[in-house]
């Protein structure tokens, strides 16, 4: 029977790893089975991933173009510590999706603007322009950790 990761959870993100990589990434990125891996990512067991294991994993997703799963674990865990978590039990979830829903509307704007020919760079996008489509992102982000926070704590 499948096991259930909590949205979130570093088990979560190796999980996504499993799906990213292949037993042969796996294997030249940490030196280390997918078997490994496995153990790792059930919330049963007492084995745990190493930090330097889960850091060249995530690097090796972002080689491949995919976002690092394990880092937004992290990102999520101390988000949800960090916040005070009776007051996500009041959060209007439709609220916060039409707050990030123009959030990514701003990210569009952004990118759009930067890579418009007229732009300070033309098609290139110069570092201020980086600098405002990391913001957005950034924004965009930290409001989806929201609303996982909230969907948690439901």
């Amino acid at each position: 029977m499948a096991k259930i990761r909590k949205v979130g959870s570093v088990e979560d993100g190796i999980m996504q790893i499993l799906k990213n990589l292949s037993e042969q990434e796996i294997f030249a990125t940490i030196g280390k089975s997918s078997s490994y891996l496995r153990k790792c990512s059930d919330p049963q067991q007492q084995q745990e991933i190493d930090h330097n294991d889960s850091v060249k994993l995530d690097l090796a997703c972002i080689k491949k173009g995919m976002m690092p799963p394990l880092i937004r674990a992290h990102e999520y865990i101390v988000a949800n510590s960090y916040e005070d978590l009776e007051s996500h039990r009041d959060n209007d979830i439709d609220e916060m999706l039409v707050k990030s829903t123009i959030l990514h509307g701003k990210l569009t704007e952004v990118v759009k603007q930067s890579e418009d020919p007229k732009s300070d760079l033309g098609k290139d996008i110069s570092a201020l322009e980086k600098k405002e489509i990391m913001e957005a992102i950034k924004n965009l982000e930290e409001k989806i950790n929201k609303i996982k926070i909230t969907v948690d704590k439901r």
